[in-house]
Protein backbone atom coordinates (compact mmCIF):
# COMPACT_ATOMS: atom_id res chain seq x y z
CA UNK A 1 0.00 0.00 0.00
CA UNK A 2 1.46 3.56 -1.11
CA UNK A 3 2.47 5.46 2.49
CA UNK A 4 0.31 8.77 3.12
CA UNK A 5 1.73 11.13 5.39
CA UNK A 6 -0.11 13.85 4.04
CA UNK A 7 -3.44 14.51 2.60
CA UNK A 8 -3.91 14.13 -1.26
CA UNK A 9 -5.32 17.70 -2.46
CA UNK A 10 -6.89 15.44 -5.42
CA UNK A 11 -8.78 13.53 -3.25
CA UNK A 12 -10.00 16.35 -1.59
CA UNK A 13 -10.36 18.55 -4.50
CA UNK A 14 -12.67 15.02 -6.26
CA UNK A 15 -14.50 14.72 -3.29
CA UNK A 16 -15.32 18.47 -3.22
CA UNK A 17 -16.32 18.45 -7.01
CA UNK A 18 -18.62 15.87 -6.16
CA UNK A 19 -20.30 17.13 -3.72
CA UNK A 20 -20.59 20.16 -5.86
CA UNK A 21 -22.55 18.34 -8.27
CA UNK A 22 -24.76 16.04 -5.90
CA UNK A 23 -25.92 19.51 -4.82
CA UNK A 24 -26.47 20.86 -8.52
CA UNK A 25 -28.05 17.56 -9.55
CA UNK A 26 -30.58 17.79 -6.97
CA UNK A 27 -31.92 21.10 -8.56
CA UNK A 28 -34.44 20.16 -10.84
CA UNK A 29 -34.34 23.49 -12.79
CA UNK A 30 -30.69 23.90 -12.54
CA UNK A 31 -28.63 24.75 -15.31
CA UNK A 32 -24.89 23.67 -14.29
CA UNK A 33 -26.93 19.93 -14.05
CA UNK A 34 -27.63 20.04 -18.12
CA UNK A 35 -23.40 19.58 -18.39
CA UNK A 36 -22.52 17.55 -15.34
CA UNK A 37 -22.33 13.65 -15.81
CA UNK A 38 -25.35 11.82 -15.70
CA UNK A 39 -26.19 13.93 -18.49
CA UNK A 40 -23.60 12.36 -21.16
CA UNK A 41 -23.34 8.86 -19.00
CA UNK A 42 -25.04 6.01 -18.10
CA UNK A 43 -23.59 6.68 -14.59
CA UNK A 44 -23.69 9.81 -12.38
CA UNK A 45 -21.96 11.35 -9.10
CA UNK A 46 -23.29 8.81 -6.89
CA UNK A 47 -21.22 5.98 -8.08
CA UNK A 48 -17.75 8.77 -7.92
CA UNK A 49 -19.21 9.93 -4.76
CA UNK A 50 -19.00 5.71 -3.05
CA UNK A 51 -15.81 5.09 -5.21
CA UNK A 52 -14.26 7.89 -3.76
CA UNK A 53 -15.68 7.13 -0.10
CA UNK A 54 -13.69 3.79 -0.91
CA UNK A 55 -10.33 5.19 -1.45
CA UNK A 56 -10.61 8.39 1.13
CA UNK A 57 -11.57 5.52 3.96
CA UNK A 58 -8.14 3.36 2.82
CA UNK A 59 -5.83 6.30 2.76
CA UNK A 60 -7.31 7.61 6.34
CA UNK A 61 -6.73 3.90 7.64
CA UNK A 62 -3.43 3.61 6.33
CA UNK A 63 -2.42 6.90 7.76
CA UNK A 64 -3.90 5.89 11.17
CA UNK A 65 -2.11 2.83 11.37
CA UNK A 66 0.72 4.12 10.00
CA UNK A 67 0.75 6.93 12.88
CA UNK A 68 -0.46 4.64 15.63
CA UNK A 69 -1.40 0.80 14.89
CA UNK A 70 -4.00 -1.13 13.41
CA UNK A 71 -6.27 -1.72 17.20
CA UNK A 72 -6.42 1.72 17.10
CA UNK A 73 -7.16 2.07 13.05
CA UNK A 74 -9.89 -0.08 13.15
CA UNK A 75 -11.50 1.13 16.28
CA UNK A 76 -11.83 4.51 14.51
CA UNK A 77 -13.39 3.20 11.94
CA UNK A 78 -16.00 1.54 14.19
CA UNK A 79 -17.00 4.57 15.99
CA UNK A 80 -16.86 6.23 12.22
CA UNK A 81 -19.68 4.12 11.37
CA UNK A 82 -21.64 5.72 13.99
CA UNK A 83 -20.87 8.85 13.44
CA UNK A 84 -22.58 8.71 9.77
CA UNK A 85 -25.67 6.67 11.46
CA UNK A 86 -25.65 10.10 13.78
CA UNK A 87 -25.42 12.01 10.29
CA UNK A 88 -28.13 10.07 8.93
CA UNK A 89 -30.98 10.72 11.72
CA UNK A 90 -29.92 14.20 11.88
CA UNK A 91 -30.18 14.44 7.72
CA UNK A 92 -33.62 12.83 8.16
CA UNK A 93 -34.42 15.19 10.43
CA UNK A 94 -33.31 18.17 8.34
CA UNK A 95 -35.02 16.92 5.63
CA UNK A 96 -38.48 15.98 7.46
CA UNK A 97 -37.75 19.88 9.20
CA UNK A 98 -37.61 21.82 5.84
CA UNK A 99 -40.65 19.86 4.05
CA UNK A 100 -42.25 21.19 7.31
CA UNK A 101 -41.35 24.77 6.96
CA UNK A 102 -41.90 24.96 3.29
CA UNK A 103 -44.60 23.76 3.19
CA UNK A 104 -46.17 25.74 5.91
CA UNK A 105 -44.85 28.56 3.70
CA UNK A 106 -47.16 27.20 0.56
CA UNK A 107 -43.74 26.23 -1.36
CA UNK A 108 -44.79 23.11 -2.71
CA UNK A 109 -41.48 21.63 -4.28
CA UNK A 110 -41.46 18.29 -6.06
CA UNK A 111 -39.02 16.50 -3.66
CA UNK A 112 -40.24 17.28 -0.59
CA UNK A 113 -40.46 14.65 2.34
CA UNK A 114 -44.27 14.84 2.44
CA UNK A 115 -45.03 11.58 2.32
CA UNK A 116 -42.48 10.84 5.43
CA UNK A 117 -44.21 14.32 6.87
CA UNK A 118 -47.37 12.73 6.79
CA UNK A 119 -46.55 9.32 8.24
CA UNK A 120 -45.10 11.26 11.10
CA UNK A 121 -47.74 13.23 11.86
CA UNK A 122 -50.24 10.53 11.67
CA UNK A 123 -48.00 8.33 13.71
CA UNK A 124 -45.27 9.65 15.03
CA UNK A 125 -43.72 7.04 17.28
CA UNK A 126 -43.39 4.61 14.82
CA UNK A 127 -42.64 6.65 11.94
CA UNK A 128 -39.27 7.65 14.53
CA UNK A 129 -39.48 4.46 15.14
CA UNK A 130 -38.92 3.49 11.42
CA UNK A 131 -36.06 5.98 10.80
CA UNK A 132 -33.94 4.92 14.00
CA UNK A 133 -34.13 1.61 12.42
CA UNK A 134 -33.38 2.57 8.78
CA UNK A 135 -36.71 0.97 7.80
CA UNK A 136 -37.60 4.58 6.48
CA UNK A 137 -35.32 6.90 4.38
CA UNK A 138 -36.20 10.66 3.72
CA UNK A 139 -34.95 12.22 0.73
CA UNK A 140 -31.12 12.84 0.33
CA UNK A 141 -30.85 10.73 3.10
CA UNK A 142 -30.27 7.12 1.79
CA UNK A 143 -27.04 7.10 1.26
CA UNK A 144 -25.97 7.27 4.77
CA UNK A 145 -27.07 4.30 5.78
CA UNK A 146 -25.10 2.17 3.56
CA UNK A 147 -22.12 4.10 4.60
CA UNK A 148 -22.30 3.32 8.02
CA UNK A 149 -22.58 -0.52 6.86
CA UNK A 150 -19.71 -0.19 4.95
CA UNK A 151 -17.43 1.50 7.66
CA UNK A 152 -18.60 -0.88 9.85
CA UNK A 153 -16.83 -3.15 7.49
CA UNK A 154 -13.87 -1.45 7.04
CA UNK A 155 -11.69 -3.65 9.46
CA UNK A 156 -12.28 -6.49 7.64
CA UNK A 157 -12.12 -5.10 4.17
CA UNK A 158 -8.85 -3.46 4.41
CA UNK A 159 -6.63 -6.24 5.89
CA UNK A 160 -8.18 -8.27 2.68
CA UNK A 161 -7.57 -5.45 0.24
CA UNK A 162 -3.82 -5.65 1.22
CA UNK A 163 -2.99 -9.23 1.45
CA UNK A 164 -5.91 -11.12 -0.38
CA UNK A 165 -7.07 -8.03 -3.04
CA UNK A 166 -8.48 -11.05 -5.74
CA UNK A 167 -10.47 -12.78 -2.88
CA UNK A 168 -11.89 -9.76 -1.68
CA UNK A 169 -13.07 -8.86 -5.42
CA UNK A 170 -14.15 -12.30 -6.35
CA UNK A 171 -16.63 -12.36 -3.11
CA UNK A 172 -17.60 -8.54 -3.97
CA UNK A 173 -18.48 -9.36 -7.36
CA UNK A 174 -20.49 -12.36 -5.83
CA UNK A 175 -21.90 -9.80 -3.07
CA UNK A 176 -23.04 -7.87 -6.44
CA UNK A 177 -24.70 -9.95 -8.61
CA UNK A 178 -26.75 -11.38 -5.74
CA UNK A 179 -27.60 -8.40 -4.57
CA UNK A 180 -31.06 -7.96 -6.49
CA UNK A 181 -32.26 -11.46 -4.41
CA UNK A 182 -31.19 -10.20 -1.24
CA UNK A 183 -32.26 -6.86 -0.96
CA UNK A 184 -35.82 -7.95 0.09
CA UNK A 185 -33.88 -8.64 3.59
CA UNK A 186 -33.20 -5.11 4.10
CA UNK A 187 -35.47 -3.71 7.10
CA UNK A 188 -37.89 -1.39 5.12
CA UNK A 189 -41.59 0.34 6.51
CA UNK A 190 -44.46 -0.77 3.98
CA UNK A 191 -43.99 0.85 0.48
CA UNK A 192 -40.58 2.09 1.08
CA UNK A 193 -37.60 0.51 -0.14
CA UNK A 194 -33.44 1.88 0.03
CA UNK A 195 -32.95 3.85 -2.89
CA UNK A 196 -29.30 1.96 -2.76
CA UNK A 197 -29.20 -1.92 -2.24
CA UNK A 198 -25.64 -1.24 0.28
CA UNK A 199 -25.44 -5.37 -1.09
CA UNK A 200 -24.60 -4.07 -4.69
CA UNK A 201 -23.11 -0.91 -4.23
CA UNK A 202 -20.49 -2.08 -1.96
CA UNK A 203 -18.20 -3.01 -5.13
CA UNK A 204 -18.32 0.65 -5.91
CA UNK A 205 -16.45 1.31 -2.15
CA UNK A 206 -14.23 -2.14 -2.80
CA UNK A 207 -13.21 -0.61 -6.11
CA UNK A 208 -12.14 2.19 -4.29
CA UNK A 209 -10.08 0.39 -1.82
CA UNK A 210 -8.71 -1.79 -3.90
CA UNK A 211 -7.59 1.25 -6.21
CA UNK A 212 -5.67 2.93 -2.78
CA UNK A 213 -3.87 -0.62 -1.78
CA UNK A 214 -3.06 -1.94 -4.97
CA UNK A 215 -1.18 -0.45 -7.63
CA UNK A 216 -3.69 -1.77 -10.50
CA UNK A 217 -3.26 1.46 -12.20
CA UNK A 218 0.84 1.65 -12.66
CA UNK A 219 0.79 -2.25 -13.39
CA UNK A 220 -1.71 -1.96 -15.94
CA UNK A 221 -0.31 1.19 -17.52
CA UNK A 222 3.15 0.47 -17.25
CA UNK A 223 2.44 -2.81 -19.56
CA UNK A 224 3.73 -2.75 -22.84
CA UNK A 225 -0.04 -2.77 -24.19
CA UNK A 226 -1.24 -1.44 -21.25
CA UNK A 227 -1.94 1.69 -23.66
CA UNK A 228 -4.99 -0.34 -25.17
CA UNK A 229 -6.86 0.08 -21.87
CA UNK A 230 -6.99 3.45 -21.97
CA UNK A 231 -8.22 2.97 -25.34
CA UNK A 232 -11.07 1.00 -24.63
CA UNK A 233 -11.89 3.08 -21.67
CA UNK A 234 -12.53 5.64 -24.38
CA UNK A 235 -14.60 4.25 -26.34
CA UNK A 236 -16.91 2.98 -23.80
CA UNK A 237 -16.88 6.37 -22.62
CA UNK A 238 -17.62 7.54 -26.30
CA UNK A 239 -20.40 5.05 -26.76
CA UNK A 240 -21.98 5.16 -23.76
CA UNK A 241 -22.33 9.24 -23.99
CA UNK A 242 -23.53 8.53 -27.54
CA UNK A 243 -26.52 5.85 -26.17
CA UNK A 244 -27.03 8.32 -23.94
CA UNK A 245 -27.62 11.65 -25.96
CA UNK A 246 -29.41 10.16 -29.04
CA UNK A 247 -30.86 6.79 -28.43
CA UNK A 248 -31.82 6.83 -25.12
CA UNK A 249 -35.10 8.40 -25.15
CA UNK A 250 -36.18 7.21 -21.64
CA UNK A 251 -34.97 7.57 -18.22
CA UNK A 252 -33.02 4.51 -17.38
CA UNK A 253 -34.93 2.65 -14.91
CA UNK A 254 -34.53 3.58 -11.10
CA UNK A 255 -33.63 -0.57 -10.24
CA UNK A 256 -30.48 0.35 -12.52
CA UNK A 257 -28.91 2.81 -9.87
CA UNK A 258 -30.58 0.86 -6.90
CA UNK A 259 -28.80 -2.20 -7.83
CA UNK A 260 -25.88 -0.34 -9.55
CA UNK A 261 -26.52 -2.34 -12.56
CA UNK A 262 -23.31 -3.54 -14.81
CA UNK A 263 -23.92 -0.84 -17.27
CA UNK A 264 -23.29 2.24 -14.69
CA UNK A 265 -20.26 0.32 -13.05
CA UNK A 266 -18.60 -0.62 -16.57
CA UNK A 267 -19.01 3.12 -17.67
CA UNK A 268 -17.65 4.37 -14.35
CA UNK A 269 -14.80 2.24 -14.37
CA UNK A 270 -13.94 3.78 -17.88
CA UNK A 271 -14.59 7.10 -16.77
CA UNK A 272 -12.02 6.15 -13.44
CA UNK A 273 -9.34 4.57 -16.12
CA UNK A 274 -9.45 8.23 -18.25
CA UNK A 275 -9.56 10.47 -15.31
CA UNK A 276 -6.41 8.19 -13.73
CA UNK A 277 -4.66 9.28 -16.93
CA UNK A 278 -5.13 13.01 -16.17
CA UNK A 279 -4.10 11.89 -12.51
CA UNK A 280 -0.81 10.86 -13.36
CA UNK A 281 0.20 13.46 -16.17
CA UNK A 282 -0.38 16.25 -13.34
CA UNK A 283 -3.13 17.86 -14.30
CA UNK A 284 -5.53 16.99 -11.67
CA UNK A 285 -3.30 18.14 -8.99
CA UNK A 286 -3.01 21.43 -11.10
CA UNK A 287 -6.30 22.30 -11.31
CA UNK A 288 -6.34 21.24 -7.43
CA UNK A 289 -4.35 23.69 -6.68
CA UNK A 290 -5.76 26.60 -8.70
CA UNK A 291 -9.20 25.87 -6.89
CA UNK A 292 -8.99 25.18 -3.71
CA UNK A 293 -11.92 26.00 -2.29
CA UNK A 294 -13.10 22.79 -3.68
CA UNK A 295 -10.88 21.26 -1.83
CA UNK A 296 -12.13 22.65 0.95
CA UNK A 297 -15.49 21.11 0.43
CA UNK A 298 -14.18 17.89 0.08
CA UNK A 299 -12.26 18.16 3.64
CA UNK A 300 -15.73 18.85 5.30
CA UNK A 301 -17.07 15.49 3.17
CA UNK A 302 -19.79 14.87 5.76
CA UNK A 303 -21.01 18.51 7.10
CA UNK A 304 -21.03 19.21 3.41
CA UNK A 305 -22.89 16.82 2.46
CA UNK A 306 -25.45 17.37 5.26
CA UNK A 307 -25.19 20.87 4.03
CA UNK A 308 -25.45 20.38 0.59
CA UNK A 309 -28.75 18.07 0.88
CA UNK A 310 -30.27 20.55 3.23
CA UNK A 311 -28.95 23.53 0.42
CA UNK A 312 -30.58 21.93 -2.91
CA UNK A 313 -33.79 20.59 -1.33
CA UNK A 314 -34.72 24.50 -0.16
CA UNK A 315 -33.35 25.72 -3.82
CA UNK A 316 -34.90 22.91 -5.40
CA UNK A 317 -38.27 23.73 -3.80
CA UNK A 318 -37.83 27.28 -4.19
CA UNK A 319 -37.04 27.29 -7.55
CA UNK A 320 -39.49 24.92 -8.50
CA UNK A 321 -42.13 27.67 -6.90
CA UNK A 322 -40.85 30.90 -8.69
CA UNK A 323 -40.92 29.09 -12.35
CA UNK A 324 -44.03 26.19 -12.19
CA UNK A 325 -41.46 23.72 -12.84
CA UNK A 326 -40.64 25.34 -16.08
CA UNK A 327 -36.85 25.50 -17.08
CA UNK A 328 -36.04 29.40 -16.62
CA UNK A 329 -32.08 30.15 -17.47
CA UNK A 330 -31.33 33.47 -15.15
CA UNK A 331 -33.29 31.79 -12.53
CA UNK A 332 -31.50 28.60 -12.92
CA UNK A 333 -28.07 29.78 -12.89
CA UNK A 334 -28.88 31.75 -10.10
CA UNK A 335 -30.20 28.98 -8.32
CA UNK A 336 -26.94 27.16 -9.03
CA UNK A 337 -25.34 29.73 -7.56
CA UNK A 338 -27.10 30.08 -4.36
CA UNK A 339 -25.98 26.26 -3.91
CA UNK A 340 -22.49 26.27 -4.79
CA UNK A 341 -21.60 29.71 -2.59
CA UNK A 342 -24.28 28.26 0.28
CA UNK A 343 -22.20 25.36 0.14
CA UNK A 344 -18.68 26.80 0.05
CA UNK A 345 -19.47 29.15 3.04
CA UNK A 346 -20.28 26.29 4.88
CA UNK A 347 -17.23 24.91 4.10
CA UNK A 348 -15.16 27.84 4.95
CA UNK A 349 -16.82 28.77 8.18
CA UNK A 350 -16.61 25.38 10.00
CA UNK A 351 -12.71 26.13 11.35
CA UNK A 352 -13.52 29.72 12.06
CA UNK A 353 -16.95 28.26 14.19
CA UNK A 354 -14.57 25.92 15.74
CA UNK A 355 -12.06 28.02 16.67
CA UNK A 356 -14.46 30.99 18.16
CA UNK A 357 -16.09 28.13 19.72
CA UNK A 358 -13.09 27.08 21.59
CA UNK A 359 -12.02 30.68 22.65
CA UNK A 360 -15.70 30.94 24.73
CA UNK A 361 -15.01 27.53 25.92
CA UNK A 362 -12.00 28.27 27.15
CA UNK A 363 -12.22 32.00 28.34
CA UNK A 364 -15.06 30.58 30.51
CA UNK A 365 -13.22 27.89 31.83
CA UNK A 366 -10.67 30.19 32.96
CA UNK A 367 -12.82 32.87 34.44
CA UNK A 368 -14.85 29.82 36.44
CA UNK A 369 -14.07 29.47 40.16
Amino acid sequence: MPKSSSRLIELDFFRGLVLLIIVVDHIGGSILSRVTLHAYALCDAAEVFVFLGGFATATAYAALAERRDETIARGRFLRRSFEIYRAFLVTAGLMLLVSAVLTALSIDGPNLATTDLDDLIDSPLAALRDIVLLRRQPYLASVLPMYAFFALLVPTILPLARSKPWLLLVGSVALWAGAPAISQYLPAAPDMHWDFNPFAWQLMFVLGVLARCQPVYQRISAHRFGWLASVLAFAVVVGAAYYKLFLLHAPLAASLKQNLSWLRAGNFVAIAWLVANLIELGWAKKVARRLPWVGAIGRQGLLCFIAGAVISLVVDSVLYAATDGYLNYPLGLLADAVAVGALFAVALGVEPLKRWVGRIVTGRLETSP
